[in-house]
């Protein structure tokens, strides 16, 4: 049986901070940096966050994150993925989210994107999110995704990778991290020696 993978949309997938960034300097002519959102909510490094995300297109025109529909792709291949979004808080972003999933990913069918409002009803074997309140109560092993939000927190339990080529090397080597037959440990390897 194949293990279950739950991939996060916004800030996994698609680039939300860069979305964030594209909008406020349409609106102000200031292009924000990573660095100035580093260890900041999207609401403390940009004044209009929240008028952003209600605004159309702003879901569907997000740009995609490096190597992720390449590496995706190879995950669909061995894992059972499911896109796994909290899209239900902006009602407008639920069309413009499957629209995306469509154009930028469209070896995913519609049968494996969850759209939902807490993610505390996940059932995987691992999660890949930029956001400790998903990761955190989630069950299986955890895969905390780099933002500049989360960047200078401690990931704690969590796996932290920084882009999707870290993920490949981390899902599609079987000594690393995951096999078909045996559980995931993210226990460091400790000598009997030692």
């Amino acid at each position: 049986m194949k293990k279950r993978i739950a991939v996060d949309m916004d800030g996994v997938l698609a680039d939300c901070f860069e979305q964030f960034v594209n909008y406020e300097y349409a609106e102000t002519g200031i292009r924000k940096t990573v660095e100035e959102g580093s260890g900041k909510t999207e609401d403390e490094t940009f004044e209009n966050a929240r008028t952003y995300l209600y605004q159309p297109g702003f879901f569907r025109g997000m740009p995609v994150i490096a190597n992720s529909q390449e590496v995706l792709y190879k995950l669909n291949e061995r894992f059972e993925i499911f896109i796994v979004s909290a899209a239900t808080e902006f009602p407008q972003s639920l069309p413009e989210k499957q629209a995306w999933l469509n154009e930028h990913f469209p070896f995913i069918k519609w049968q494996q994107m969850m759209f939902c409002g807490s993610k505390a009803i996940i059932d995987a074997d691992v999660m890949i999110d930029d956001h400790f309140k998903n990761l955190d109560s989630f069950k299986g092993r955890t895969i905390l995704f780099t933002q500049p939000h989360n960047e200078l927190a401690n990931a704690g339990k969590h796996k932290r990778v920084h882009n999707w080529l870290e993920i490949e090397h981390l899902l599609l080597n079987p000594q690393l991290y995951i096999n078909h037959d045996a559980p995931a440990d993210f226990s460091p390897a400790i000598s009997k020696y030692a």
